[in-house]
């Protein structure tokens, strides 16, 4: 097996039944995903991008084929080691933040470091750690609603480094965000990227989808096209 692929996904089907019917989401899709790779998920409404995604952040399981997440065949998972691969695994970064409402972002970026039993004074730490790498230090104890919806969203960046997850998933990050906006929490992932995270990021917007160094594009539950994204290198950097 190569270890150095954090993704490696064989001969992937979904089948949802709906009645009589049969709807094939992901027919044979075959993929690896290496360490510290940002990655970029594309395809039209049905394409399957969805239900790939939701395969890759083990919030489902594949009908048959294989997923393994960093050596672990994780397709073969209960329910309950499956919640635990995710918050020990996974990183995730929503369209809509998946804020707590009436805790401040200290106690929302601890919540995935209580559900892994972490003592208090680590979580802490380890959640102002992950607010300064975002630039919310000096907002900790400010509620979700008394922030703008890019400072929302990069405290869903925080809570989803807190664990140091193998992989940071992204769904559609910038669909509530202007374009400005947007853009920041774009570069705050370049960011993420050089720092050595792998990040795969789903979207249908094309220029979102250009930061990324790899494009994978799906259509009718296939993998219609993998591309590798040559990125210029500015003096300096």
């Amino acid at each position: 097996m190569n270890n150095s692929h954090v993704i490696r996904i064989n001969e992937l089907y979904k089948i949802y039944r709906m009645g009589s019917q049969e709807v094939q989401a992901l027919r044979g899709i075959d993929l690896n995903i290496g360490h510290n790779e940002f990655v970029a998920i594309m395809g039209p409404s049905g394409s399957g991008k969805s239900t790939l995604m939701n395969i890759i952040g083990c919030l489902d399981t594949p009908t048959s084929g294989e997923y393994h997440l960093n050596g672990k065949n994780v397709s073969e998972l209960s329910d309950n080691e499956l919640a635990h691969v995710r918050n020990r695994e996974i990183g995730f970064v929503f369209q809509t933040f998946n804020l707590l409402p009436r805790a401040n972002i200290l106690a929302n970026v601890e919540l995935p470091l209580v559900y892994a039993g972490v003592k208090a004074t680590e979580r802490k730490e380890r959640a102002l750690n992950a607010l300064d790498h975002v630039g919310l230090g000096d907002r900790v104890h400010h509620k979700p609603n008394e922030l703008s919806g890019g400072q929302r969203q990069r405290v869903a960046v925080a809570r989803a480094l807190v664990n140091t997850p193998s992989i940071l998933l992204a769904d559609e990050p910038t669909g509530n965000l202007d374009s400005k906006t947007g853009e920041e929490i774009m570069e705050l992932f370049e960011e993420l990227y050089h720092q050595g995270n792998t990040i795969i990021l789903v979207t249908h917007e094309e220029d979102i989808a250009d930061h990324a160094r790899r494009i994978i594009r799906l259509r009718d539950g296939k993998l219609e096209s993998d591309e590798l994204i040559e990125k210029e290198v500015a003096l300096g950097n």
